[in-house]
């Protein structure tokens, strides 16, 4: 019974998660950044409470915080790299990136950058890598549960109806599924969401 439980509540997340995503990315109506955050935070929220074990799991510590960091280096130049090969492949690359940034359009960067990185990334992280990656690797295996996430990441993303941003979702979350799996240390992976989104949407936009 507790198995079969467990199996619900990880189905009710995810089809929480894609219906919050539709709203987000779908209707226009509201902010796109808070309707994002609250969406993330409603799912991390529902996830501590439901793996309770999650918040004893994170060190936010000096080791944390170097190698998250270098993580979050190291995806912006893997961006960096794939801007300019999808600019070359795509004609209509330039154009789907920009509309990704201009979700942002009348809302304070400063204001999108507090949200990103302390409610969106951490939110996203808690939820993506340590409630359903790992409730998934314990179920299913180790490659299993990983390309199971990343499928489903990756999915949520479908509603944008933006093939740019789909592609971005799945080098993403390829990246810190494989990041947490190696290091098993979800702050880091909160820091290099975290650090990652807000240079990347911010503070050094790849348009």
């Amino acid at each position: 019974m507790k198995k079969r439980s467990g199996w619900i509540a990880l189905l009710f997340l995810v089809a929480l998660a894609f219906g919050l995503w539709v709203l987000a990315f779908a209707i226009p109506a509201g902010n796109f950044w808070i309707k994002i955050s609250v969406s993330a935070a409603i799912l991390a929220s529902l996830s501590l409470m439901l793996r309770k074990e999650i918040l004893s799991t994170l060190r936010f510590n000096t080791r944390s915080f170097i190698i998250g960091v270098s993580a979050a280096i190291v995806l912006y130049f893997i961006f960096m790299i794939g801007r300019v090969i999808s600019l070359q492949l795509f004609g209509f690359a330039g154009e789907r990136i920009g509309d990704i940034y201009a979700k942002g359009a009348g809302t304070q960067p400063w204001i999108i950058s507090i949200l990103l990185f302390l409610i969106t990334g951490p939110s996203e992280e808690i939820f993506w890598r340590g409630f359903l990656q790992k409730g998934l690797q314990e179920r299913l295996g180790g490659w299993k549960g990983y390309l199971l996430t990343i499928s489903l990441y990756t999915g949520v993303h479908i509603c944008s109806m933006n093939f740019i941003l789909i592609g971005a979702a799945l080098v993403a979350g390829a990246f810190w599924g494989a990041f947490y799996w190696r290091t098993d240390n979800l702050a880091a992976a909160i820091i290099s969401h975290s650090v990652w989104s807000t240079a990347i949407f911010t503070l050094l936009p790849l348009q």
